[in-house]
């Protein structure tokens, strides 16, 4: 089993940054490959961002160029720090581990709880 555990998330301003954090435990080999989702009301779960073991990196055309992936291994922490920060960034963020460094949500095997963050204009 994997745990995983968000924080982070909050509340900021347009052109704001926050930075997220996963807290990882369990099998390491179950998560090779750890990524961020977010959902906001009404819409489907999208990828964000991913990270696998050899570092290899993701970023959905969303964020990229706003946003960067990060993962402490001594620490077992994922990161994801979001600048300049939109309304249309308002969602729940969801970290996820799995085996394969994919966009499709159904791949991966281990959710947190999620962390909001709405962005207000």
């Amino acid at each position: 089993q994997v745990q995983l555990v968000e924080s982070g998330g909050g509340s900021v301003q347009a052109g704001g940054s926050l930075r997220l954090s996963c807290a990882a435990s369990g099998r390491t080999y179950s998560r090779n490959a750890m990524a961020w989702f977010r959902q906001a009301p009404g819409k489907e779960r999208d990828f964000v961002a991913g990270i696998n073991w050899s570092g290899g990196i993701r970023y959905s055309d969303s964020v990229k160029g706003r946003s960067t992936i990060s993962r402490d291994d001594a620490k077992n922490i994922l990161y994801l720090e979001m600048n300049s920060l939109k309304p249309e960034d308002t969602a729940v963020y969801y970290c996820a581990a799995g085996q394969w460094l994919v966009v499709a949500a159904t791949r991966y095997d281990y959710w947190g709880q999620g962390t909001p963050v709405t962005v207000s204009s």
